[in-house]
């Protein structure tokens, strides 16, 4: 069986499908097509059914619940990950604006249905004057003056000082500070076309390659590098020590719970659209 898979080329998501997708782990007869690309294209795939399997982010993951059902292996979530907001200039005092209100404020960010919109509208809901760019172009758009915010998710966590850039808030701090709870980031998920048996098949097969990569953390060093962007060797390990974690192996009921309290809230406040279908797979 051939399946259609899509994530993005940043180091956690090739650390974790690097067995599967090179057959280092029993596939149980299984191949994959691979489509790379960032979080936003891929969030808009899943609207439209395109894929078997894909990484989506958990607020665009309201918008596909309908076509799409969250697997327990794979998943992005935990403490101290979250998306940041910066700046060039004065953070304090974009930080008072932003908390005033002020609508002026230009914003670049990594998509409309990324987590980290969602986290914005959550801190900031008057932030409404918001640019989309692809998430590795966000820094340069802060630092040429062309926005007043960065929005950043990834490995910018790892960058944006060397750049001279400031730190306005974490919004991943701001969400633990609030809830108690890890931040619910990015997950992955299986086409409810697909039989049960397949999509129970998909997350054994997912959940084997977490745990293959964690045991053999350098096994797919060459295929991380070879669609990382231009980043060290410690750089890519940070990032994958960031974003791959005991919930990428296995939500639990603790990751299931953060999961369900950010779709409540982001309903609560409107955010997101009442999800009528089951979000995890079921038994």
């Amino acid at each position: 069986m051939k399946l259609t898979i899509g994530f993005s080329p940043c180091p956690n998501d090739t650390f974790i499908f690097d067995a599967l997708i090179h057959h280092k782990i029993d596939t149980e007869g299984m191949d994959f097509e691979v489509f790379y690309d960032d979080v936003e294209t891929l969030n808009q795939k899943a609207f439209s059914g395109e894929l078997d399997i894909t990484k989506l982010s958990y607020h665009a993951f309201a918008y596909a619940a309908d076509k799409y059902v969250l697997l327990d292996a794979g998943s992005a979530l935990g403490f101290g990950v979250g998306p940041m907001l910066i700046c060039k200039g004065d953070a304090d005092g974009l930080k008072a604006r932003l908390g005033a209100g002020d609508t002026s404020l230009k914003i670049a960010m990594p998509g409309k249905y990324t987590t980290a919109n969602f986290l914005l509208s959550l801190a900031y809901p008057d932030a409404i004057n918001k640019q989309e760019l692809v998430f590795s172009d966000i820094e340069n758009a802060v630092l040429d003056g062309r926005v007043d915010v960065g929005l950043i998710i990834h490995e910018n966590r790892f960058t944006y000082q060397d750049k001279g850039l400031h730190k306005i808030l974490d919004l991943g701090d701001y969400w633990e500070k609030r809830t108690g709870c890890a931040i619910p980031l990015g997950g992955i998920v299986a086409n409810r076309n697909l039989p049960l048996d397949v999509q129970h098949k998909i997350n054994r097969v997912i959940k084997r390659s977490v745990e293959f990569a964690f045991a053999n953390p350098k096994s797919g060093l060459e295929y991380i590098r070879s669609h990382a962007q231009e980043m060290s060797e410690e750089v890519m390990y940070k990032h994958i020590d960031l974003y791959v974690n005991k919930f990428s192996i296995d939500l639990g009921e603790e990751g299931k719970k953060a999961v369900k309290l950010l779709f409540d809230t982001a309903l609560e406040k409107e955010i997101i659209p009442k999800v009528s279908e089951g979000l995890f797979l079921n038994p």
